[in-house]
C-alpha cells in the first residue's frame, strides 16, 4: 500500500520560511513525479508545482516561482516544498501527490496523480 506522509506545516509570520516534507512509502519513489497542491479556505485546490524523477527539472506557478522550490532526496524517499518569503495569501492546506508516470508533464491535471498525502496546514499571519 502506498502512503504519502506530510509534515512541516505551522503558523508563521509574513516573510518567514517553512519547509514541508512528504515521505513516500510502499513504492519506488524514484519512479514518481511529485507534485504539490494547496487549498485555501473557500477556494478550489490549486496546483503549486511539480518535480521530475531525479529532481533535475521542476515547475512552479508564477505566484510562488521566485519564493518556493521543490527539492527531493531519492535516498530518503522524500520531496520537500521549501517556502520562503511567505505571504498571508499562501495560507492553505498543502498536499503532496505522486504520479507514477514516465512522462514529464508539469501541467498534468490533479486527476492524473495516483496518490495523495493527508495535507498539512500552513498559516501565514501576523
Amino acid at each position: 500500500q502506498v502512503q504519502l506522509v506530510e509534515s512541516g506545516g505551522g503558523l508563521v509570520q509574513p516573510g518567514a520560511s517553512l519547509r514541508l516534507s512528504c515521505v513516500v512509502f510502499g513504492r519506488s519513489f524514484s519512479s514518481a513525479i511529485m507534485g504539490w497542491f494547496r487549498q485555501a479556505p473557500g477556494k478550489e485546490r490549486e496546483f503549486v508545482g511539480a518535480v521530475n524523477w531525479s529532481g533535475g527539472n521542476s515547475y512552479l506557478i508564477g505566484s510562488v516561482r521566485d519564493r518556493f522550490t521543490i527539492p527531493r532526496d531519492n535516498a530518503k524517499n522524500t520531496v520537500y516544498l521549501q517556502m520562503n518569503s511567505l505571504k498571508p495569501e499562501d495560507t492553505a492546506v498543502y498536499y503532496c501527490a505522486a504520479a507514477f508516470s514516465d512522462i514529464w508533464d508539469p501541467h498534468r491535471p490533479s486527476s492524473d496523480y495516483d496518490y495523495w498525502g493527508q495535507g498539512t496546514q500552513v498559516t501565514v499571519s501576523s
